[in-house]
């Protein structure tokens, strides 16, 4: 019989199959630290619908009373923005031609980046200059100042014009 030779015992740390022993569960533990930091640094409520809503047996209840009302009153208009003009002309004859609108440009990913404008009449529409990022969409909001009705639309990245609409399709 022939002499085997002693193979010398390699260190543990050269071993493949003690990296992956080690390795994944370690990657697992970091990707859950990782998980929960950053789901304690998001700051406040993460739904997408901005309206105030009563929670109840899990189920959330919104005010829609503002979209029937614009539904009601046929209210639509026309979002125009033109360098830093943003100017707002009512597209029915049932527009409320005397109240103050409060546009609001929610972003569509940050909330910290929303903006809210209350908007002055000027001649047949209501206008005003705010500088606005046009590199992503823009999902939009236009009520009366005391929040009786609401139009709702969204402005499309690298367009000058949006559609505002009541939220509830007329029957």
């Amino acid at each position: 019989m022939a002499d085997r030779q002693a193979v010398p015992a390699r260190p543990a740390w050269k071993e493949p199959m003690l990296w992956l022993v080690v390795a994944i569960p370690a990657a697992s533990v970091v990707a859950s630290v990782a998980l929960l930091v950053s789901a304690a640094r998001s700051s406040g409520n993460n739904d997408a619908v901005t309206d105030r809503v009563q929670r109840t047996a899990q189920i959330q209840v919104a005010d829609l009373a503002p979209d029937l009302a614009a539904r009601r009153l046929q209210l639509a208009a026309t979002l125009r923005v033109h360098g830093d003009r943003i100017r707002v002309s009512p597209a029915s004859a049932a527009f409320p031609r005397d109240a103050m609108l409060r546009l609001t440009l929610q972003h569509p990913l940050r909330a910290q980046h929303d903006i809210t404008l209350d908007m002055p009449r000027d001649g047949e529409g209501w206008q005003l200059q705010h500088p606005l990022a046009r590199g992503h969409d823009w999902n939009l909001s236009l009520a009366a100042a005391d929040g009786r009705w609401r139009l709702q639309g969204r402005l499309l990245r690298g367009r000058d014009t949006a559609e505002l609409r009541p939220a509830l399709a007329s029957r």
